[in-house]
């Protein structure tokens, strides 16, 4: 038995449905909504598109490892290898089709049929396989922030350049598990960007007291903090403890722990699950 039969058989599928294209429907006006040709949302939004991006590529990573498909990675349909059988129906993927017409490059359009498919694989069957998360959500968010991409030495999302990687170094990556609006919104600013956790007894860097953020753009410097408001306002915490005046101290962070941070404060003050 080959290492791709034996993870195929370790991932139980759940009972099919009587198939409905509820959810691929749901797919399908999402792609619809999105505005592939304004390159200017994809620059505004393109911090946050880099980390859904690098989401995608870490879950369909796993997913690869989990059914053998490596060599198809990262822009393949998933769900042709949990479930073959299942298929998009006809009327949502003529209707698909039809979208995608003029759109570029080919791996674009892979990957919206394999969003749409999966849907259809969850229209099909109640969850799943368990243990892995949903590969196309972040893929999802990432389009209705700026549409697409193009591919070459590197992936070009129109605003920002990525590099691909390997399949193990995306399946090793950090997780970026975070998709309110607010969040991904607090991340994209113009410049180069540091952020700061604000520590002290009490307030490790898991949980810090606060953030703020470094912004350098055209030789102009910003400070701001996440703030109550859940938006940046400007503070002057660090040009003060660069002179000794504050005794909240601070680290440097990744932007994964300033989402994570920034995550949590919204849904605490606003009810959030």
């Amino acid at each position: 038995m080959t290492r791709a039969e034996k993870s195929r058989r370790a991932i139980r599928l759940p009972p099919r449905m009587v198939s409905s294209p509820a959810k691929s429907g749901a797919v399908l006006e999402r792609l619809r909504a999105v505005g592939w040709r304004d390159d200017s949302e994809a620059f505004d939004h393109a911090n946050s598109r880099a980390l859904l991006m690098r989401e995608y590529l870490r879950r369909a990573a796993l997913w690869a490892q989990a059914y053998g498909a490596e060599g198809v990675w990262p822009f393949f349909d998933i769900a042709e290898h949990v479930d073959s059988s299942v298929e998009t129906p006809a009327e949502v993927a003529a209707e698909l089709e039809e979208l995608m017409s003029g759109l570029a490059p080919a791996s674009l359009k892979a990957s919206c049929r394999a969003a749409v498919r999966w849907a259809a694989l969850r229209d099909a069957h109640r969850e799943p396989p368990s243990g892995l998360p949903d590969p196309y959500e972040p893929l999802l968010l990432f389009y209705e922030r700026g549409g697409g991409w193009f591919l070459e030495e590197y992936l070009d999302l129109n605003g920002v350049m990525i590099r691909l990687g390997n399949v193990q170094s995306n399946a090793s990556a950090t997780p970026f598990l975070v998709s309110t609006p607010t969040t991904l919104d607090a991340l994209d600013a113009e410049g180069e960007i540091t952020y700061y956790a604000k520590v002290s007894d009490g307030y490790p860097r898991r949980k810090p007291r606060g953030i703020v953020r470094r912004r350098v753009e055209e030789d102009q410097t910003h400070d701001d903090a996440f703030t109550r408001n859940l938006r940046w306002e400007p503070t002057e915490y660090l040009r003060l403890y660069d002179l000794g005046h504050n005794d909240v101290d601070h680290v440097e962070i990744t932007e994964i722990e300033a989402a994570e941070f920034i995550e949590s404060v919204t849904k605490r003050l606003t009810g959030g699950a």
